[in-house]
This record gives structure tokens, C-alpha cells and sequence, in this order.
């Protein structure tokens, strides 16, 4: 059974990581503690560089590039046209092509079930984490009922850390947040719906969706899982 605190542990020590390799460690780590076939983390930077990592063969890496199956790979499509996470029976896979690709990666190891989180950073930069693994559609949906809210923080953590080795970045200038900001942000952090945040803050929802906006715009994120990954990862908030 994966405890918070488990993920939480590697997650602190990727933050203090000041190379890239380190993201490889972390994603080994949070695959094996899931118990899944396989954890990808892929960004393009803002120069258009690309870099990954993750635990697909290299034969099936070799493969994809040599193929050039990133013009049809529906994972990839889908998610570069949506800002939420999706799950892969979700995407279309109606086409020849696409059918083909998802039969050869099969072949290579990739499961049958996938959940992928598309993130967008600043400057272009776009990145997408999955999980991916085999078993049946009861089974990968009671999994996704445990683990979706976690993986898409984890997806932030990494966005987050591979951020800071762009070259050129400019530093983020980071505003405070208030005291009520704060307690929002924990209590969506550690899994509250915003009926139960507002009831246990005395305060309406209309009021709630205040100050989470606001807490949203200081931290430059483009939607409230994503700013509860911000304040998590900056220190902002505990849980």
C-alpha cells in the first residue's frame, strides 16, 4: 500500500537535486513504489531542446525515434490539445496508423492502460508525465481512484524541478500568500473537495473560489492542482 509520506520522501529528495540525472532516480523510484510497468516524465524547453526520463526500453526509445512515431502517437496528439490529464481510453486510437503503433508498443512492453498529465510552463515549454501499465479497465480504474490526484502533483514536482535547469531562466518572484490563502491550499492539498474546505473554514464557496484565484495568480499557475503543486513545492504550504 503506496502511504503519502512514501512519495513525499522522494519527491524532497529530487527537490534537492541540483543535476538531471536526479529526475531519473526519482521516476525509478515513484515506478517501483507503485508498483506499475512504467513512469515517463518528457519536456521540450523553451530553446526546443528535448529531454526525458523514465523507464521504457531503450529499444522501444530507439524504435520511436527511428519510426518518427511522434506525428501519430495519440498520447502525444491528445494531450499537446488538452491542459487536463486524460486517461489513454479517453484519446483516439481509431486510425490504422494509430492502432498499428499501440499493437508495436505492446510488443516493446508498454501496457495496455495509460494516464497521462499535459503541463505547459512559461516560454513554450510544454511537458507530459505518465503512467503507464498492464492489467484490466476494473482494475486501472479503482488504481486511478487511488493514485490520479498524486500522480498529477508528482507531474508538477518534476515540470518544477526540470524548470530550474533551463538555461537562461529567470528567477520566479514569488509573492506571499495569506493566511487564509494558505489554509485553502492545505486543505485541497491533502485531498478536501471545496464544499468540505469551505464548511471547515466557515466560509462560503463563492468566498472560497476567492481565494483560491487569488492564491492561483501569485503563484503563476494555470489551474488549481497546479497551484496546489506550486505552493507545495516552493514550501508554502505543509502537509
Amino acid at each position: 500500500m503506496v502511504t503519502h509520506r512514501q512519495a513525499e520522501q522522494i519527491l524532497e529528495t529530487l527537490e534537492q537535486a541540483d543535476a538531471l540525472e536526479a529526475l531519473q532516480v526519482a521516476i525509478v523510484a515513484l515506478r517501483d513504489l507503485y508498483e506499475i510497468d512504467h513512469m515517463v516524465y518528457h519536456w521540450v524547453d523553451s530553446a526546443g531542446d528535448q529531454y526525458g526520463c523514465g523507464t521504457y526500453s531503450v529499444a522501444w526509445q530507439e524504435r520511436y525515434l527511428d519510426q518518427n512515431f511522434l506525428r501519430i502517437d495519440p498520447v502525444v496528439l491528445g494531450c499537446y490539445q488538452r491542459f487536463h490529464p486524460v486517461d489513454w481510453k479517453r484519446l483516439d486510437w481509431s486510425s490504422k496508423a494509430a492502432r498499428a503503433f499501440q499493437k508495436e508498443s505492446l510488443e516493446y512492453g508498454l501496457g495496455n492502460q495509460g494516464f497521462s498529465v499535459p503541463i505547459r510552463g512559461p516560454n513554450g515549454q510544454f511537458a507530459l508525465f505518465t503512467a503507464n501499465t498492464t492489467c484490466d479497465d476494473d482494475t486501472w480504474e479503482q488504481f486511478g481512484e487511488l493514485h490520479r490526484r498524486d500522480f498529477i502533483l508528482i507531474a508538477h514536482y518534476f515540470n518544477q524541478k526540470a524548470l530550474e535547469f533551463e538555461p537562461l531562466r529567470k528567477p520566479e518572484s514569488a509573492q506571499p500568500l495569506s493566511p487564509r490563502e494558505v489554509d485553502a491550499m492545505t486543505l485541497l492539498a491533502i485531498g478536501y473537495s471545496r464544499a468540505q474546505v469551505a464548511d471547515t473554514l466557515s466560509i462560503s464557496e463563492h468566498t472560497l473560489r476567492v481565494y483560491i484565484e487569488s492564491a492561483r495568480f501569485k503563484l503563476g499557475a494555470m489551474n488549481t492542482t497546479h497551484a496546489v503543486a506550486r505552493a507545495l513545492t516552493r514550501g508554502l504550504i505543509v502537509v
